[in-house]
């Protein structure tokens, strides 16, 4: 079977801002969808005839539905719930600066190796990189040689740069992924992606929307 790419359209969901600076990861919360000419700058670079994949919560439906609003070719998304934010556990709805204040061994603990220890409750990002590398090879195998728009988060965005670069998960926390930026992976096929012979190419990363105002 001839080599194929699969092209992912990674977009970051627009600003939470209601949230109080907490960490929110799993909880669903409402962003912010009022910044029109962002979005029509995504509507602009994104592909037409594109499979459009969301994870489950509110705030990446919603930005899909925004960049869709603003003119960009669109079929009903696929939820993809490995696609979700990482979980952090019972650290959720409280500040970063409030779990150093307390200084609990947990968090002692975290901060030793934070790319592959989970907050209590939570999941680390090692986790969140399985649970994305899951669902990224279902979609490659379901819709192999498509456009993949992926609206989805900061940290599954990681994830998925993570995999493609073969990082440890450390690592990847180094990559800035802002709201409504567009991360770009190819993935290159040797045949249906069966856990060998593929190689991802990085076609950029954290890209802001286009100018057009």
């Amino acid at each position: 079977m001839s080599e194929k790419r699969t092209r992912w359209w990674w977009v970051r969901h627009a600003p939470v801002t209601t949230h109080g600076g907490k960490i929110y990861g799993q909880k669903d919360v409402p962003c912010d969808t009022s910044d029109a000419a962002a979005f029509r700058g995504l509507a602009y670079m994104l592909p037409k005839n594109a499979v459009w994949v969301t994870s489950q919560l509110r705030r990446a439906i919603d930005t899909a539905a925004a960049i869709v609003e603003a003119g960009a070719d669109y079929v009903q998304p696929l939820v993809e719930t490995d696609f979700a934010e990482q979980s952090f556990g019972h650290w959720q709805d409280h500040s970063w600066d409030d779990l150093h204040a307390e200084n609990s061994p947990e968090y002692r603990e975290f901060w030793k190796n934070p790319g592959r220890t989970a907050p209590p409750g939570g999941e680390s990002l090692a986790d969140l990189i399985a649970r994305t590398d899951v669902g990224i090879k279902r979609v490659n195998i379901d819709h192999r040689g498509r456009d993949i728009v992926a609206v989805t988060h900061g940290g599954t965005i990681r994830a998925a740069l993570a995999l493609a670069l073969d990082m440890e998960p450390i690592d990847a926390m180094a990559f800035k992924i802002d709201n409504l930026s567009l991360t770009c992976l190819d993935y290159i096929d040797e045949g249906l992606y069966r856990g060998q012979g593929g190689n991802w190419r990085i076609e950029g990363v954290n890209l802001p929307p286009a100018d057009r105002t």
